[in-house]
């Protein structure tokens, strides 16, 4: 049989590309439900108009995003019992408590004040009805919490003991297993990736307009707002990325080798940031190389031994001898080599633009404020000059501001193939092999069909998703009604019969 079309290899592609499509909505879920209460906040605080109307725009957007987000994540759930049933078993006792306190907790939570904060508008205190949204965000975050216990706990297996009459896991310390370090470290580290998307989302479509002059108010705002927290979690993204490179070293030190295809031990080791050639085979490399970086991620300094793929190997191969026995414990480099750079590489562009963005930004703000109190000392040609050139710079940054909108979403996805990829071959680190997790009897041909079914559709909801966000991103700011303006002073205080739905978000 062809290895490329094995279950298990099916199996595997059938998850990841199910899980990297569901994640392109996570973070803005995450993110945009943060963003429209801090918009709603400063609404309710300031009466401003221009932050009512960037609340209703962003919080349609975030709708859209959320409702894609769950309809993509019940696959999910469904693939451990198709293609996963000995992982499932596995598993169960473990996976139980974190994800039943995601469902009846943090999803409970979720859904029930995005209901009150979608139909509350015309029911609700302004006040109330600002505490949904805020309930929303906390809801979103904490459910992401639960999923990312349950995924470290596979990166790192802590808190349970192996059933000898079953061979199944069983948990021995649940709160060992939602507050390990892995857990903290690789939520740190998702939670400002997923608000740097959300900045650049935010960025790139209020560039879109400002670069047509169309609602300048909102979009102004709105572009404040996401480079500051582009810039804020772009450093944020570096900090806890440093924390979680070093708790991955420690736990998964093959990982570590292979995301620099560090084929021997070094000392110092260097990081890549290019290269050309053959990095499967440990040669045939030429690589632009910052020294002594790799050590650094490693171990904080500059100076110790990064044990490279080789030496990794051989003492897996020795440690797992006796009990799993396989013949090789590298992961496909190539994939984890350049995945770790594209990750870094569109996330520290959204933070560079960022930083940009906000410079720019501030010194138009600045040239605004001198020619409105018409200060002399400033020669008005140069006032002229500096406009103009203000101006021209704003038009470029627009267009690549636009364009920043996906470096994120790539930057997420090709993370998670690192993740995932790099635990190889691993499905629990260091206690279940990805072999012996399949579902014993599902077929190649089952696989496959339910492969491309699941591909499929997931390509009719892409037209679906982008479509419905073109439309209502076009469609800019709603306008406000007096009604909105003024909403309830108490609970239930519209009567009005034929008022439209507070559906119209």
């Amino acid at each position: 049989m062809d290895l490329a079309l094995a279950p298990e290899t099916l199996a595997r592609w059938q998850f990841g590309i199910t899980t990297v499509y569901h994640f392109l909505f996570v973070p803005l879920t995450i993110s945009l439900s943060t963003l429209t209460a801090i918009l709603q906040t400063a609404w309710v605080r300031t009466n401003k108009e221009k932050y009512l109307k960037a609340t209703r725009f962003w919080g349609k957007l975030f709708l859209i995003n959320i409702a894609m987000g769950v309809v993509t994540g019940i696959v999910q759930e469904f693939q451990f019992g198709m293609n996963w049933s000995s992982y499932s078993r596995f598993v169960g006792d473990i996976f139980g408590a974190p994800l039943a306190f995601e469902a009846l907790i943090a999803f409970f939570m979720e859904s029930t004040f995005i209901g009150l904060w979608i139909f509350g508008r015309d029911k609700l205190p302004k006040k109330l009805h600002l505490a949904t949204i805020w309930l929303v965000a906390i809801g979103t975050v904490a459910s992401a919490y639960f999923i990312l216990a349950a995924n470290s706990w596979m990166q790192h297996p802590v808190g349970y003991k192996l059933d000898e009459k079953t061979g199944r896991a069983e948990m021995t310390d649940f709160f060992g297993i939602l507050f390990q370090n892995t857990a903290l470290a690789q939520f740190f580290h998702t939670l400002t990736a997923a608000f740097l998307t959300g900045a650049a989302f935010m960025v790139g479509i209020a560039a879109y307009h400002l670069l047509r002059k169309k609602h300048i108010p909102v979009m102004r705002s709105s572009l404040r707002l996401g480079l500051v927290t582009m810039v804020i979690a772009g450093m944020l993204v570096v900090i806890s990325g440093d924390r979680l490179g070093k708790v991955m070293y420690q736990q998964q030190p093959m990982k570590m080798a292979s995301a620099e295809a560090l084929w021997e031990t070094q000392a110092p080791a260097p990081f890549s940031v290019f290269s050309y050639g053959d990095v499967d085979k440990g040669h045939n490399k030429v690589a632009i190389e910052v020294p002594g970086v790799l050590s650094f991620l490693a171990h904080d300094n500059f100076y110790e031994a990064v044990p490279g793929i080789n030496d990794t190997n051989a003492q897996l191969k020795k440690e797992y001898k006796d009990t799993v026995g396989l013949d090789d414990y590298r992961p496909n480099i190539p994939v984890a080599y350049w995945s770790f750079r594209w990750m870094i590489g569109f996330g520290m562009a959204s933070f560079g633009l960022g930083v940009v963005g906000l410079y720019l930004t501030r010194r138009r703000l600045w040239l605004g404020e001198r020619l409105r109190t018409g200060e002399d000392e400033v020669p008005r040609l140069a006032l002229t000059r500096d406009r103009e050139l203000g101006g021209r710079l704003s038009t470029w940054y627009w267009r690549l501001g636009v364009l920043t909108l996906g470096f994120p979403l790539i930057a997420n996805s090709w993370g998670w193939i690192f993740t995932e990829t790099g635990r190889q071959p691993w499905v629990v680190y260091g206690v279940l092999p990805t072999a012996s997790a399949v579902s014993p009897g599902v077929s190649q041909g089952e696989v496959l069909t339910s492969l491309i079914a699941f591909t499929s559709l997931y390509a009719i909801l892409a037209v679906v998703e982008v479509k419905l966000l073109v439309k209502y991103v076009k469609a800019g700011p709603p306008e406000l009604t007096e009604a909105d303006l003024n909403p309830p002073t108490k609970i239930g205080g519209d009567t009005d019969p034929d008022r439209p739905m507070a559906f119209s978000y």
